[in-house]
């Protein structure tokens, strides 16, 4: 089985989520992080509407976000509030 990107490219077996235009495309949380990810403007606004003013990207949750292909950018959304929670004070 082989997956149309949009782009005239094929995507083998080993790779099932298609690529996304992170530029132009609509981000919702069922959108599924791909290969082709990039941390755009489009991005980082969804981001501050989904986890508020204090949204900031690291170099760790930008590391989980390259290796999260397949996840979505609702599981990114839970993983970066599970990492605000880790860091604040007991």
């Amino acid at each position: 089985m082989r997956l149309q990107t949009g782009s005239g490219r094929h995507l083998g077996e080993e790779n099932k989520v298609t690529a996304f235009d992170w530029h132009s495309g609509e981000v919702t949380r069922a959108t599924p992080i791909t290969h082709s990810y990039r941390n755009t403007q489009k991005v980082r606004r969804f981001f501050v509407a989904e986890c508020g003013s204090d949204f900031k990207f690291d170099r760790e949750f930008m590391g989980w976000m390259k290796s999260a292909v397949g996840k979505t950018m609702g599981d990114a959304i839970d993983e970066w509030k599970a990492r605000k929670a880790r860091k604040r004070p007991a």
